[in-house]
This record gives structure tokens, sequence and C-alpha cells, in this order.
């Protein structure tokens, strides 16, 4: 029986419709599928709608600002609100966990649900998008380098299997991520995930993974991640720049929410798919 690859997807900043990983998925799948020349895709895919947690707040906030004051820009303010309140409300505080174990126990429970799919020792691919991203790094930083940071919520929402405890994240995919800003929160600008996770080695000897970084030079919130330090220089395998979007967003700040209709976007994910399904299943 084939190995199946998990596929982890967590979207950016805002309140997206709740089946925004549909046509990526799609997409991945078709390609995939193409490229392999199989009937059925061995991926289980899981969407991580963690903005829910901010979802019903967020709204209020934007109803009481339009009745205090007659505000221009109405739909560059909405997406501001949303993107710096996810951003401002998803950070952890003394008092507690608080929202930031929210999300990450969201997180956990999208885990546990590739796990009972594809099985406790699957590979792990995570696709983050803008402040998905962030979300992403924190809750895998925490497993590896950090885990007196975990909090009760997020611990209650896993089990000490391989692929929940982060020992067999393969491959780790940052479309128009922000993470060099959020690096000023530390010293030198902090340290990096490990991608593949050192633990891959004992469930997968040989099996070698990738950490890529897709920017759009048009998009301001992106940017590329190797040049921040020694420690992201060797973390990241490729800070890859694409030309997200089409006609009316490719060329704008509006190309940050196309990545995933990018064709080198998507395909570079399938190949690195594809590499790490092939690996695991060589001896099958």
């Amino acid at each position: 029986m084939r190995q199946k690859v998990g596929v982890l997807i967590l979207h950016g900043a805002g309140t997206p419709d709740r089946d925004f990983a549909k046509k990526l998925i799609q997409r991945i799948s078709e390609d995939f599928r193409k490229k392999c020349g199989l009937d059925e895709v061995d991926l289980e895919f899981e969407p991580v709608f963690w903005s829910a947690v901010f979802e019903k707040e967020q709204h209020e906030l934007w109803q009481n600002m339009q009745e205090e004051a007659d505000l221009d820009y109405r739909r560059l303010r909405q997406f501001v609100i949303e993107f710096l309140s996810d951003a401002v409300a998803y950070q952890p505080t003394n008092a507690g966990g608080q929202n930031y174990d929210r999300v990450h126990s969201l997180v956990a429970k999208s885990i546990r649900q590739l796990k009972d799919r594809a099985g406790e020792n699957a590979p792990l691919c995570v696709i983050s998008h803008s402040l998905g991203s962030i979300v992403a790094s924190n809750f895998f930083y925490d497993l590896q380098h950090r885990r007196n940071n975990i909090r009760a919520l997020t611990k209650q929402s896993s089990d000490e299997t391989p692929i929940e405890q982060c020992e067999t994240m393969a491959l780790f995919y940052s479309l128009g991520s922000p993470m060099a800003l959020w690096s000023l929160r530390y010293i030198d600008f902090g340290s990096p995930i490990t991608v593949p996770s050192p633990g891959i080695a004992k469930h997968y000897p040989g099996l070698t993974g990738e950490w890529v970084n897709f920017y759009d030079k048009d998009d301001i919130l992106a940017y590329p991640l190797k040049g921040l330090n020694d420690a992201y220089n060797q973390a990241v395998t490729a800070d890859m720049e694409v030309n997200a979007g089409g006609l009316f967003t490719s060329w704008n700040p509006l190309s940050h929410a196309k990545y995933d209709t990018d064709e080198e976007v998507v395909g570079r994910i399938t190949d690195g798919l594809i590499t790490v399904w092939k690996t695991v299943n060589a001896n099958r």
C-alpha cells in the first residue's frame, strides 16, 4: 500500500471564504496526476480556516468604525483592518495563550485530521500564505525549539504521533510572506524553523525536503528571506520571485492575493510533493 503525503494549507490575513483552498487543491491535484500518470492522487489535503477565531470580532469592529465616522477608501480600510487586526489579535500575551493558543489549536486539530486519513507517519507538506506563514512558522517553531510555549488548548488538540509532533514535516512553502517584517521582533532577526524536520531521518532516511519562499516584487507585503541572516540563508532553500496575478493584478499590490493561481508556484509545489512521494514509496 502506497504512503500518502499530507498537505496542510493556511490562508492569509483577513476572512476568506471557507472553501478558500478549493482551487489550489484542484490545481495541485491535476498537476500531480498529470506528472505522475496516476488515476488517484496520493495526497490528503487539510485547509486550516484559522481566521474563524477572529471573524466575529472583526465584523463588529468594522461595523462600529463605519457608524462612528464617514471614512474614505472603505474597501482598502476593510483590508487594512482585517490584516492588522489578525496580526495584533494573534500575538501571545502574558495573561495566557488566548488567541495564539486558539489559532494553534486549530492547526493541531487539522494535522490530526491529516493523521487520521494519511497515517501517523505521513510526510507533511505545509503551504502557507501571507500571515498564515507566520502562524505556521510559530506553530512548528514551538514544536521544534520552544515547547514550553505550547499552551493548554494546543496540547489537548494533538497526540504524540510523528506527524502531530512535527517529526515528518518535509516541505514548507511560504507565499507572499511578511515574515521578514516579523523578524524585527527578535535580536538579529530571529531563528527560522528547520525544514525538513530533524526527526524525519528516523522515519524516512535519505528524504530531502525544501522551504521555498515565493514573492512578487509588486507585492508590498512579501519579501525574500534568505538575506535576513545566516540562519535563514541556510534554512530557506530558495527565495523564488514570481509574477502572480493576471492583467489587472500582476503589476500592483493586488498580486498579494494571487499566488495560488500562479503556474510557477503550483508547479514548484507539485514537483516537491512528487519528489517526497516517490522517495517514501520507493521500496513499497
